[in-house]
């Protein structure tokens, strides 16, 4: 079914599923190009068109972070996380890390981190904060999103022909995945407190 539905919403839907699962968790996007990369290994989908509308997805969805922090700054964002911060499962301390580590390492995280299941979306956020050029932003974030899903859609090519074999097993095992990944979410949000700020001495130089 999971499949099926992959493969109705084609290319477009891919794109549009990648730029959701940099906005809003739980999507995992390890799922969604996965399966894509098993449909191209069912002849359903080609590799290389696969790749693009993924990578796209991926830098428009991260963009819409780089956007918020690059408009709104530190003192116009912070009242939106703090109310809204339960639903995104982040708080303020998250953003303070993160632009910490942004300022200690350089522009060159927003490549880097591309690779990181747990910061490649975040670190957008600081990015846009600290008002990092937007062509070496989109740059940095396709080029690393592209790798990413390079290895996702090899993955999923990989495991191919186990999903033909062994279909009614990978479908649990696809399923207790998106059951998992919605419990996790739900979990955060109904256990969330924020974090104590460990760095209000630096909001009196924030742009």
């Amino acid at each position: 079914m999971i499949l099926q539905t992959v493969e109705r919403g084609g290319y477009l839907g891919i794109a549009l599923l990648m730029a959701l699962e940099n906005i809003f968790p739980p999507i995992p996007s390890e799922l969604i190009m996965g399966l894509g990369g098993v449909m191209v290994a069912r002849g359903v989908m080609e590799f290389w068109p696969l790749l693009l509308v993924g990578t796209i997805g991926t830098t428009a969805g991260n963009y819409v972070w780089f956007w918020l922090g690059n408009r709104f700054g530190y003192r116009r964002l912070e009242p939106f996380i703090e109310r809204w911060g339960r639903w995104l499962t982040l708080d303020w301390e998250h953003i303070e890390q993160a632009s910490r580590f942004f300022r200690r390492h350089g522009h060159w995280v927003v490549f880097v981190l591309r690779f990181s299941p747990f910061f490649r979306t975040m670190i957008s956020l600081p990015a846009g904060l600290l008002h990092m050029p937007l062509g070496k932003f989109l740059i940095f974030t396709f080029l690393g999103s592209a790798i990413w899903n390079v290895l996702l859609i090899l993955g999923g090519q990989w495991l191919a022909p186990y999903i033909a074999e062994y279909e009614g097993a990978m479908t649990w095992v696809i399923l207790g995945t998106v059951i998992l990944a919605v419990i996790g979410y739900l979990w955060r949000v109904f256990t969330w407190k924020p974090r104590p700020r460990a760095a209000k001495e630096e909001k009196a130089a924030r742009p």
